[in-house]
């Protein structure tokens, strides 16, 4: 393997990228991971790996593209514009096939692999994510570079939107008032497969120029494989009561309220539920041979996986992280408004390493050491004025990376024993930080900081704030002597007042 080209692997922190990367090192592959943030790619298990080369790339910036493909052999497209552009997802994606077929081709790529979207592109009901996957895929067939597209129906994995949706819906809801796709047929694959048959493409030239389906060996109406959940998971079976004027909008809004999936995403995954998504050919079974999972047991082995927190990818980590610029230039030095903050602080004693295992905990199950009840009603809040609450949880209970969603906040700092920076992604007028710091004073003792920095947008923001302003005061002092306990550590001094130095900023290196 040490001769063969290295292979780039767009999209390296979305949910197939993200476990296609260890599979092809796990065999000797080089890869070049190519995404929007270092650091969060950096901070991935694969991150660190002698035979990876991280670039940073956009695949709306064919500059970025040709520097990222130069001296790769093998291409892996996995990227979609649908979280990141939301309802201009279409137009986006187009461009970034274009910019990838022009920087393969003169980089001398030898081959493109694209996983897109199963369904018949001329039903009357093929919806716009459906189209524009089926678009992407023309884009990069008509390049002069082979490329092979792989069409999927619902990918059911551990972390995947969809198998999200199924999987709350299923547990939150034993009686669902349904649209009338769910009588509707798919051939659902296990995220295993999609990786066996991503890699086996890389190994089989033969593959280059064609299109293949590929899906698991059972074909199911979605009614099916909510049962086919409830049995797997030890759940009633779900009372169904189809209607039929429960639109793809309103299913969206639906699995909004009820799922971590906001309406933006869910939207263009239940618009293409209006159509049979099953394979119309299985030539690639005979190319690629693998044991095909049954739903049952793909459905058995996620769950598995959550309960046992090893969730290596989810849905909502991948995208880009949106550093503010106010973030990184101190407020002597910014000119784009007046930063306000609320901030405590305290000694304690005991290391930091004690308070760390405590703070790494933050949200999710564990909640927010104080203030829960007040926690909970601004997740609410957020949820029903279209932001995504408190429901997205966390992708571990013990462990957190750059990037990872975190309820209503981003990860966009992580150093273990001394810092966690969160960036809030809840529904706000304007943006909101929340930092976590710690330091040891010495042997005996170390020094705790809780800092909210704020840059409102316009006179509402600065309404929000000073209306939310007592509230923080307690949650915050509530939030300190909570951590303090949790990681039975007594205070040398009391929580007080925290006024940060306008002129410190937060480093974020290599954005």
């Amino acid at each position: 393997m040490n001769n063969v080209k290295p292979i780039l692997v767009t999209g390296a922190t979305g949910y197939v990228s993200g476990r296609l990367i260890p599979l092809l090192l796990a065999d000797g592959y080089k890869v070049k991971a190519m995404g929007r943030s270092i650091p969060k790619m950096k901070d991935r298990p694969w991150g660190q790996d002698q035979n990876v080369e991280l670039v940073k790339g956009d695949i709306q910036d064919v500059a970025s593209l040709k520097n990222a493909a130069k001296g790769c052999g093998t291409v892996y497209y996995l990227v979609h514009s649908m979280i990141s552009q939301k309802g201009k997802y279409r137009d986006a994606d187009k461009n970034g096939a274009r910019n990838m077929v022009q920087a393969a081709a003169e980089a001398g790529v030898d081959h493109i692999i694209y996983l897109g979207g199963l369904g018949d592109i001329n039903h009357k009901n093929i919806s716009k994510h459906l189209i524009s996957r089926n678009e992407v895929g023309k884009i990069l067939m008509d390049g002069p570079v082979p490329t092979t597209i792989l069409r999927a129906a619902m990918i059911l994995g551990s972390g995947s939107a969809s198998f999200e949706i199924l999987r709350y819906l299923a547990e939150r809801l034993p009686v669902m008032i349904t649209p009338k796709w769910v009588s509707m047929p798919t051939q659902p694959i296990s995220i295993t497969n999609v990786l066996g048959y991503l890699k086996g493409c890389l190994e089989h030239p033969e593959t280059k120029g064609k299109t293949f389906d590929i899906g698991g060996p059972d074909v199911v109406a979605y009614r099916d494989l909510f049962r086919i959940f409830a049995k797997e998971a030890n759940l009633p079976a779900p009372i169904m009561i189809p209607v039929p004027v429960l639109t793809p909008r309103l299913s969206s809004l639906w699995i909004h309220l009820v799922t971590p999936v906001p309406a933006a995403i869910a939207q263009p995954l239940t618009e293409g539920l209006s159509l049979p998504t099953t394979c119309t050919e299985n030539s690639i079974t005979r190319i690629i041979p693998q044991d095909l999972i049954p739903c049952s047991e793909a459905i058995r082995r996620a769950l598995d996986r959550i309960h046992q927190e090893q969730v290596d990818t989810c849905w909502a980590d991948a995208g880009e992280i949106k550093y503010p610029e106010w973030s990184y230039y101190g407020d002597s030095a910014y000119s784009g408004g007046t930063i306000l903050s609320c901030g405590y602080q305290a000694t304690v004693e005991g290391t930091p390493r004690n308070l760390w295992r405590s703070i790494e905990k933050i949200g999710g199950g564990t909640g927010y050491y104080g203030g829960d009840i007040l926690w909970q009603v601004r997740g609410l809040i957020d949820l029903f004025t279209g932001g995504v609450g408190l429901s997205r949880g966390r992708r571990s209970k013990k462990e957190l990376r750059v990037g990872d969603a975190l309820d209503f906040w981003r990860v966009l700092e992580v150093e273990p024993e001394s810092k966690l920076l969160l960036l809030a992604e809840m529904k706000v007028p304007g943006e909101a930080l929340l930092e976590i710091k710690m330091a040891p004073v010495n042997r005996e003792a170390c020094h705790v900081s809780l800092l909210a920095r704020f840059l409102p947008k316009g006179l509402v923001g600065i309404l929000y704030w000073y209306a939310l302003y007592p509230f923080h005061q307690y949650v915050f002092t509530q939030m300190l002597k909570g951590l303090v306990n949790a990681s039975d550590l007594k205070f040398v001094k009391n929580p007080s007042r925290y006024y940060p130095d306008p002129t410190t900023t937060c480093r974020l290196s290599d954005r």
